[in-house]
């Protein structure tokens, strides 16, 4: 019986080794033709079976920093230090014309008070460019957060400037990251070791609730899958040349387990639709494979 069972295990095994090559192989004929550089780290949580393929990429975090903004200040909210319901003041002066902020849009004349929960939620679910801004002083600016994600044992990751900063194209390649890093720091945040359980299921709430990137990774999941996400884009230059465009997130499985995909795309010369095909590409070979074997 015991002879039996270690045959059947070496099969199985056998067969999991040849089906991550075939997607590896797959993913790489993805990457391959595409004119930008790509980055992609794959893990089911539960399984610790993990995937890679340019997991280094040192890449632009564009608005995929809006997760770590959020750790930090939930972090600080953990700790007694600010509260969900403590409201906070939004100059006028603070909402900017020239950037994506459903908040502006609502609230044009400003000068009035939100919660911290709302403004995370503008912040994280809507990735409101001037949300984000105010909610990072509020915790202490990049330092901050620089400080306490450093603290989660995460090295490659820069964070210096904020999104208005980020209006002039050389900043766009200031905040960095890579997708091993984005996968080990997304594992830790669902495993309850960065924040409280409470925080924890409200932060991962607010990325399920995320509005973007509907034609992105979501595009490549089957219609109601569970998707904690957060995006992150450019614009591009006169030369059509996109700086990044990001998509990282929880993925739930018809199995009940968890699998993190974590993709960066860096100096893209792709059209936005073909990029937006690219992500959603990726994700449903990932889900065809996780899902198969």
């Amino acid at each position: 019986m015991t002879r039996n069972i270690l045959i059947l295990l070496t099969v199985l095994t056998s067969v999991q080794i040849f089906g991550q090559n075939e997607l590896r192989k797959q993913l790489k004929e993805i990457i391959a033709s595409k004119n930008a550089s790509i980055g992609v780290s794959i893990k089911n949580i539960e399984d610790k079976d993990t995937l890679s393929i340019n997991g280094n990429l040192n890449a632009p975090l564009m608005s995929v920093f809006k997760f770590h903004i959020g750790l930090t200040a939930l972090n600080l909210v953990d700790n007694g230090k600010l509260s969900l319901s403590q409201k906070i003041f939004i100059k006028k002066e603070d909402l900017h014309e020239d950037t994506w902020s459903p908040l502006r849009d609502e609230y044009p004349n400003g000068n009035m008070y939100l919660t911290l929960d709302q403004l995370l939620r503008y912040t994280v679910s809507h990735s409101d460019n001037n949300g984000c801004d105010i909610l990072l002083e509020l915790i202490g600016g990049t330092k901050a957060v620089q400080k306490f994600i450093n603290k989660q044992g995460i090295k490659d990751f820069v964070i210096k400037v904020n999104e208005k900063e980020m209006s002039t194209w050389e900043n766009l390649y200031i905040n960095t990251t890579t997708p091993l890093a984005t996968t080990a720091l997304l594992e830790k945040f669902y495993n309850g070791k960065v924040l409280k359980e409470n925080s924890t299921k409200y932060l991962y709430t607010l990325m399920a609730e995320c509005s973007r990137g509907l034609s992105w990774m979501k595009a490549g999941l089957p219609v109601g899958t569970e998707l904690a996400h957060r995006t992150g884009m450019s614009g591009t230059d006169d030369n059509n040349l996109r700086a990044a465009m990001n998509d990282v997130g929880i993925v739930k499985l018809p199995n009940g387990r968890h699998l993190i995909i974590s993709i960066y795309l860096k100096n893209i010369t792709e059209t936005k639709e073909n990029t937006e095909k690219i992500l959603a590409d990726i994700t449903k070979l990932t889900w065809d494979y996780y899902t198969k074997i």
